[in-house]
């Protein structure tokens, strides 16, 4: 006979235990988070593919300059929100950041519709997509990173994680399933309804943290901050106060590095990706369908490494590996993307390397931040999130086309890529350790 569940242990707690290492108390948020990151990233996705055919429709050779714009929105974006973070309580400014790109959204549905000036219309769509993805996501870890202290992070993150690579999965089906039927640019309608659901689960978490009165888990950081709640009060300082706070912090600053390592060599693969699918397929659809089984196969093995693998290599081996795992993996990458030079070996990596990063260093990386005030964990942690990792991407893309004029080819900037994957495996294991000891001193402070 099956054992009853123990006094004060529910079916689901029993049912959840076995995938993460949940408590009781921490149920009701546990399921609201993986649902509002399900939804988040189920929206983006629907319309990631679209995004990806109109970049090449647009000419390879102008990526460059696709970057270029998606980084001077990202100097117009960042302080908006710091102004909006300023002036409004975190129970305010959550849900006006989704109406923003609800009514993006909408926008857009009607600029497809009237079919004018398609060209404009569709690099605007690459560039705002772009914004669109680092946004959402960003606002969505600052919350993550102020509900939880370090040590529910390093439980709950990987889990919480996997919501939103099932959200990745069941966005392309959409996508796949819809698109033909429905017609891609109603697929926007279905997008929007995913940002409206994450404003309930935005709802629904608040009234967690206010409801929950004695929380022992709560860390030194937040103590003091834990007041505010009730007050409902703006962050304060100015719309730029995020980067004040960066180059204040050598944390911080550490942060911004890894970030553009990763979006270094995250554009170079991008770049080397969009020229092998380039050559290898001539029809925008059959290109829109390899994109789309590239995101599901990166969507299924994150899953399955969120779920059953980050919280057990982060217990096991402290999180200053867990971050230098990937980067050592790529590094391995790219020496065998210079050897050879194929689409099989290309698909491999990319898949490999996205598929590592969502799974095991995205949710590492993410916990870097919960040892932060609140102050960082929203400005700072956004100006990091949208300007610095779309400066990387946009000095990388230049970069990239530098290095072409030189008449280097994929295999030589491949090789190049190397060392500087090394370097960045280095810089994540050094900011892992600090992370753990400023944890530690959060515990034994009074």
């Amino acid at each position: 006979m099956d054992k009853l569940p123990a006094p004060g242990i529910s079916r689901v707690h029993i049912w959840l235990k076995r995938l993460v290492k949940v408590e009781p108390g921490e149920i009701r948020a546990l399921l609201w988070s993986f649902s509002y990151f399900f939804s988040l990233l189920c929206a983006y996705y629907i319309v990631r593919p679209m995004r990806d055919e109109m970049g090449i429709a647009g000419g390879v050779e102008h990526l460059q300059w696709l970057f270029t714009g998606t980084f001077l929105a990202m100097l117009a974006a960042v302080p908006l929100f710091g102004w909006v973070t300023s002036r409004y309580p975190r129970k305010q400014f959550l849900p006006l950041t989704y109406l923003f790109f609800i009514a993006n959204l909408l926008l857009f549905f009607g600029l497809f519709h009237t079919g004018h000036a398609e060209v404009w219309v569709a690099r605007a769509f690459f560039i705002w997509t772009s914004v669109f993805n680092l946004f959402i996501v960003s606002v969505f870890w600052s919350f993550m990173a102020d509900l939880f202290n370090d040590a529910q992070a390093k439980r709950l993150f990987g889990f919480i994680a996997a919501g939103g690579t099932a959200g990745a999965l069941v966005g392309p089906a959409l996508t796949a399933t819809l698109a033909i039927p429905l017609g891609p640019t109603n697929l926007l309608l279905i997008s929007a309804a995913g940002l409206g659901w994450a404003m309930l689960c935005i709802r629904r978490l608040i009234a967690w943290r206010e409801g929950t009165v004695a929380k022992p888990t709560v860390s030194a950081t937040d103590a003091g901050e834990s007041r505010a709640i009730g007050k409902q009060r703006g962050l304060g300082g100015g719309a730029l106060e995020g980067l004040r706070l960066i180059v204040r912090s050598p944390y911080l600053l550490g942060i911004c590095l890894i970030i553009l390592l990763y979006t270094t060599l995250s554009t170079f693969l991008y770049f080397q990706q969009a020229q092998i699918i380039r050559d290898n397929f001539n029809d925008p659809a059959t290109r829109t369908t390899v994109f789309a089984t590239m995101d599901f196969a990166v969507n299924a093995l994150t899953l399955v490494g969120q779920v059953f693998l980050t919280s057990r290599i982060v217990r096991t081996a402290g999180l200053g590996w867990t971050l230098a795992l990937i980067p050592l993996l790529l590094a391995g990458g790219f020496l065998l993307l210079g050897l050879t030079p194929l689409l099989a070996v290309l698909v491999a990596v990319q898949v490999g390397r996205r598929a590592g990063n969502y799974a095991i260093m995205k949710p590492a990386r993410e916990m870097l931040f919960v040892v932060l005030s609140r102050e960082e964990k929203y400005k700072a942690k956004n100006v990091i999130d949208t300007v610095i990792y779309r400066s990387g991407d946009v000095l990388s893309a230049w970069a990239y086309t530098g290095l072409q004029a030189l008449g280097l080819g994929l295999s030589a900037i491949a090789f190049i890529a190397v060392p500087v994957a090394c370097g960045w495996a280095w810089i994540c294991y050094r900011l892992g350790k600090m992370q753990e000891a400023r944890a530690i001193s959060e515990e034994v402070s009074p």
